[in-house]
């Protein structure tokens, strides 16, 4: 995540130090050193370059559709054409993404989640007055991106690894072990740690194949200090274990002091880092010889000397000697796992493994640390109808753990609780909510983890199978295995779902989410590119990310059933393309017949009836009354927009007239046919006395940040959800029948 300042210094006061380089000529000059003899046992064969696959993320979606909620073939393609220009000129790569995030750094992720919160309402707000995708100072990556590009890179065949502590640290240790001639990423810590040469990903040219090297060893000859001790001024300029604040008072002595030396009154990080560097070469000069990692000259209370001697360590690579000599052994390994007790060693080995291959997810973080972890979702906070997909997916999550947690020997001790850090409107997140897991409903005895993992046979299939459908409730589409496509089935199941656990979605919701799916296969990439939206509708932006945040969990719910689908048929790019999706709401939602919403192809209007009767089905068996509300307008002002998607007419789009309805421009979404609350109004949490939030039937199961939760909605639950405050009232015309309450376990948004 970098050190504050550092590579703003670097290229304005310290412009010697950021040189111009061609890659093809750094990985023939590689060969060349290697080919003299200038190797070691543990070096690579071909030119290396380790790629920070987070820092990247930026660089490599480059798709001018961002909001819809991904283009995800057009993103696959990128990629793929992104790795060729590497391959064409003999570089090899090896991919690191965040496995973990460290609890000391808990603070900082906190805050910059909670400041991307803020955009997003921004970036609605701008959907919402101009119908259309907002300017690319709004952009944000679409949700679900961090999450499926490590499988997509495995499917390019590449190398990808994920972290069990931070990735910078990773990245450098595998870089220096393995001699490889290069970290390409985005972050100033890798200036800092003494490992491969720094390359920058967002000044490369990929058609030049050119970018710019940071060098430490020229920034360390301006500054006066030895690489090994870029590690303390790091830490004084502030970075994730040492916040900026809490050296504030520290450095504005020291450019002070500077100041008065110097002569200087510039105010500029230059100064700032000038200062400090000018110090530490003063105290470290008077203490030669002492093996301390902190000078002792610096006045510093006891506190925040051992935090910056935390810092300090946390750059300190395996095999490296740290300043003064000071040992480090012991302070390079990842996390103890917390949840021994209640998974095998073969199961910890296995998880261990396939976590760091980039082959599992949300499995390794469940049962090694016991917390998981959501980022930012396109979610719209003024939308009281649509839940936030943290809470839409809670009981999916808490099946999830009930599979991995759950002690297959009679013993009465309860199952663990898992922490969540899940970003939404409203979660504060000053603490992790505490989620207890919840054993999936299965015939007879539910199945030990070893046996899902480990075993074989045509039963074990079927029990894998079982194990996943019972995470989403969809137990009776067991028969459609092998019946119809593994994607279909996840689709399906998803859409299943969601159906079931936000009850405003309608008849036109269900029919555009499987419309999309079924038609995706027969549109390449260029015919998904040319797709024109006539505006934006800030409901289906939501839609679609909800839908993809799904297929993260169906990917987990997979991996912890031992894999009873490929792992290919749970990625967005079989399922799902933003663009498409949008195009099928508006349809939908204008009243276009199955044919029309099809695109006239009989085969895929049959395969979408059959999976809407299924969904249907499944509906009437537990209650929920799906009925038909369409919302068929364009927002105000939408014709005023610039935006690239604007087509001349709306010949593609059926029946689209009038204009939003009030209620629909402030994020309500309400048609005359329906009025009511939504997430924000009803009530599903309670309190024991020990103060751990209880929902109705079961432990853990609603969240406690919002007041506007209430007992009584438990009481009066098969009434309609109470109106939003503050929303204009119309006589309801009709009452819609809500769907009963999960049996085992609760649901989120029940």
């Amino acid at each position: 995540m970098g050190v504050k300042g550092l590579q703003h210094f670097m290229e304005h006061s310290c412009p010697e130090a950021c040189v111009t380089v061609n890659l093809a000529e750094m990985a023939g000059q590689h060969r060349a050193k290697q080919r003299h003899g200038c190797t070691t046992a543990s070096n690579t064969t071909d030119p290396t370059l380790v790629v920070d696959g987070m820092a990247c993320l930026r660089h490599w979606y480059s798709c001018k559709d961002w909001v819809c909620g991904g283009q995800w073939n057009e993103y696959m393609g990128l990629l793929e054409r992104w790795v060729e220009a590497f391959t064409s000129v003999g570089i090899r790569l090896v991919f690191f993404f965040d496995g973990v995030i460290e609890e000391q750094k808990r603070r900082e992720w906190v805050k910059r989640r909670l400041r991307v919160c803020k955009e997003i309402s921004k970036l609605f707000c701008q959907i919402k007055a101009h119908g259309g995708q907002p300017s690319r100072e709004y952009f944000c990556l679409p949700s679900g991106l961090a999450s499926f590009t490590p499988f997509g890179l495995r499917s390019l065949g590449q190398e990808v690894y994920c972290s069990v502590r931070e990735a910078d640290y990773e990245i450098a240790s595998y870089a220096r072990l393995h001699g490889c001639m290069g970290i390409l990423g985005q972050d100033s810590d890798f200036i800092i740690f003494d490992s491969a040469p720094y390359l920058s990903v967002s000044k490369l040219c990929l058609d030049r194949m050119t970018t710019i090297l940071y060098n430490r060893e020229t920034v360390c000859r301006s500054l006066g200090l030895t690489v090994s001790q870029l590690p303390l001024l790091a830490c004084l300029l502030g970075n994730d274990v040492v916040s900026e604040e809490r050296m504030q008072r520290f450095r504005s002595n020291a450019v002070a002091a500077y100041r008065r030396n110097h002569g200087t009154d510039s105010a500029s990080m230059g100064e700032k880092v000038f200062a400090l560097a000018h110090l530490l070469c003063f105290v470290w000069g008077n203490e030669l010889g002492k093996a301390v990692l902190i000078p002792e000259s610096l006045d510093l209370p006891a506190p925040d000397r051992e935090l910056l001697e935390r810092g300090v360590r946390s750059y300190l690579l395996p095999g490296q000697e740290a300043p003064q000599g000071i040992d480090i052994q012991g302070f390079s390994p990842g996390s103890p796992c917390v949840m021994e007790g209640y998974v095998s060693p073969e199961i910890l080995k296995v998880c261990r493994q396939k976590h760091i291959m980039a082959e599992d997810f949300l499995v390794y973080n469940v049962v090694f640390g016991g917390v998981v972890e959501c980022s930012n979702t396109l979610e719209d906070e003024e939308d009281a109808e649509l839940m936030p997909q943290a809470l839409v997916y809670k009981g999916c999550r808490q099946r999830v753990y009930g599979l991995l947690l759950h002690k297959n020997n009679n013993s009465s001790t309860e199952m663990p609780a898992v922490k969540e850090w899940f970003v939404f409107a409203g979660n504060p997140l000053k603490e992790p909510e505490i989620i207890y897991p919840a054993p999936p409903s299965l015939p007879g005895n539910q199945p030990s983890l070893e046996a899902l993992w480990f075993g074989s046979g045509p039963e074990v299939s079927d029990l894998r199978l079982a194990s996943f459908l019972s995470v989403f409730d969809c137990q009776e589409f067991s028969e459609l295995h092998e019946t119809i496509e593994d994607y279909l089935l996840a689709t399906l199941c998803l859409v299943t779902y969601i159906v079931l656990q936000v009850q405003h979605l309608s008849l036109e919701d269900v029919d555009a989410y499987l419309s999309q799916a079924v038609c995706l296969r027969h549109k390449s990439p260029q015919e998904l590119q040319r797709i024109k939206l006539p505006y934006l509708s800030s409901r289906a932006v939501q839609l679609g990310s909800l839908y993809v945040r799904g297929l993260g969990h169906l990917l987990g719910a997979n991996c912890a059933s031992g894999c009873p689908l490929s792992i290919d048929a749970l990625m967005p790019w079989r399922s799902f393309d933003g663009r498409l999706f949008h195009t099928k709401y508006l349809l939908a939602h204008s009243g276009a017949a199955h044919p029309e919403l099809l695109s006239g192809d009989s085969s895929c209007t049959d395969l979408f009836l059959r999976l809407r009767g299924k969904v249907l089905e499944a509906c009437e068996k537990r209650g929920r009354s799906l009925q038909s509300r369409p919302r068929t307008s364009a927002p105000e002002g939408w014709h005023e927009t610039t935006s690239e998607h604007r087509p001349r007419n709306l010949a593609h789009v059926s029946s689209m007239h009038t204009g939003f309805t009030s209620a629909d421009r402030h994020g309500c979404g309400e048609s005359d046919e329906w009025r009511g609350g939504g997430w924000r109004d009803g009530g599903i949490v309670r309190r024991d006395q020990s103060g751990r939030s209880r929902g109705h039937g079961g432990r853990g199961d609603g969240p406690r940040f919002h007041p506007r939760y209430s007992d009584e909605s438990l009481r009066t639950s098969s009434r309609p959800l109470a109106q939003r405050r503050g929303q204009t009232g119309r006589p309801s015309r009709q009452r819609y029948q809500l769907a009963p309450r999960w049996s085992q376990p609760p649901g989120p948004g029940t």
